[in-house]
């Protein structure tokens, strides 16, 4: 296991945040963030710090994604026409992890990640293991039928925590969803507010 997927709920304490929603993060116990001085007082962030926070949020949001890969969805986004905070957030919520979390295939994001990197999904009947893939409108991602009486899969179709998004069309009989169409940022169920555009603005220094 990963040190970040050790240290998923640090994420939430050290941002003073429960930015997934879940019922156990440590934020709804202590607001203070982790270590010997995480009770000490803070100041007005600096507009970098508020830019640098937005990032951090957003990048612990879909797993802890490394430094180098958000750099690249940030170029992709400025890229494309239309609102760059916008197009990054399609760009996250089309990775393949970020779609099997919303279908409510697995309980977290990381286990999402976990769950394509051990081959369980396929998209459109071929088996993809790399849950950076970016999934397309009109896609169908399936888990591997060998795969569906998992309890882990069976546990998180029951959650009451949160629904699945009206973009991605989940059938749980089937094990199968479709990703119909690419959301804007006001679509996304974040548990906090995310500001996509301060981490534009934080890259675009």
């Amino acid at each position: 296991m990963s040190k970040r997927h050790e240290a998923k709920y640090k994420i939430d304490r050290r941002l003073g945040q429960n930015i997934w929603g879940r019922p156990k993060s440590p934020v709804n116990r202590r607001e203070y963030g982790p270590g010997q001085h995480g009770q000490r007082r803070k100041g007005k962030p600096s507009d970098f710090g508020t830019q640098l926070r937005a990032k951090q949020k957003l990048k612990g949001y879909y797993g802890s994604i490394s430094e180098k890969q958000f750099r690249r969805y940030y170029a992709e986004a400025i890229r494309l026409k239309g609102d760059s905070g916008e197009n990054l957030i399609g760009l996250l919520e089309r990775r393949l992890d970020a779609v099997i979390y919303r279908a409510k295939f697995v309980a977290t994001v990381f286990a999402a990640r976990q769950f394509v990197n051990h081959g369980h999904i396929t998209v459109n009947g071929k088996r993809v293991n790399i849950a950076s893939y970016q999934v397309k409108p009109g896609d169908v991602i399936a888990i591997k039928e060998s795969s569906r009486q998992l309890a882990i899969v069976i546990e998180a179709a029951q959650l009451a925590e949160r629904d699945v998004p009206d973009y991605i069309d989940a059938d749980h009989t089937k094990s199968t969803a479709t990703y119909t169409r690419t959301p804007t940022l006001t679509d996304v169920p974040y548990a906090v507010q995310m500001e996509p555009n301060l981490v534009i603005e934080f890259y675009s220094r």
